[in-house]
């Protein structure tokens, strides 16, 4: 099922208080200029969590990879756990994005985008409902077509 708007948005405030502001209040000392910063960010990430859920294309895909660059910074490919693809900003990045810098993505990591068992995505790969990737795994590109099917059938 679709994430709501609410859910990106409590989840992109969360994520960012945890990952970029709690560590900043640390660094100045609990210094009062963060609470303005917390104001901010809980007006940006309800315009970001609308662009994702709802937005066009390029508005989505633009909000979701200055997020993961900010957000899950490294220095090799982005390859979160299993667990953040059934998250309500995970579901959103899977239907908007697919994986954001993957080609293809394993049966497990496309099982989580989809929400299924690693054997029910290989039942899809066999079945041609979802594309094979020539180097091993699906195409990411099609777990994203599917989510974006599947949610068009249940409006």
């Amino acid at each position: 099922m679709s994430p709501t708007h609410e859910e990106v948005t409590e989840q992109l405030i969360k994520l960012i208080d945890i990952r970029l502001l709690d560590p900043l209040e640390i660094l100045v000392d609990g210094d009062d200029a963060i609470d303005p910063l917390r104001a901010v960010i809980r007006d940006r990430a309800r315009s970001w969590a609308t662009a994702i859920v709802s937005g066009d294309d390029r508005a989505a895909v633009s909000v979701v990879m200055r997020a993961i660059a900010t957000l899950y910074p490294g220095d090799g490919p982005f390859n979160p756990p299993l667990d953040w693809w059934r998250s309500p900003f995970g579901q959103a990045v899977a239907r908007r994005v697919g994986h954001p810098t993957a080609e293809s993505v394993s049966y497990a990591v496309a099982g989580a985008m989809l929400g299924i068992t690693r054997q029910g995505v290989h039942d899809l790969a066999s079945r041609d409902k979802l594309a094979r990737h020539p180097e091993g795994g699906v195409r990411s590109a099609s777990v994203r077509d599917r989510l974006l099917r599947e949610g068009t059938r249940r409006v």
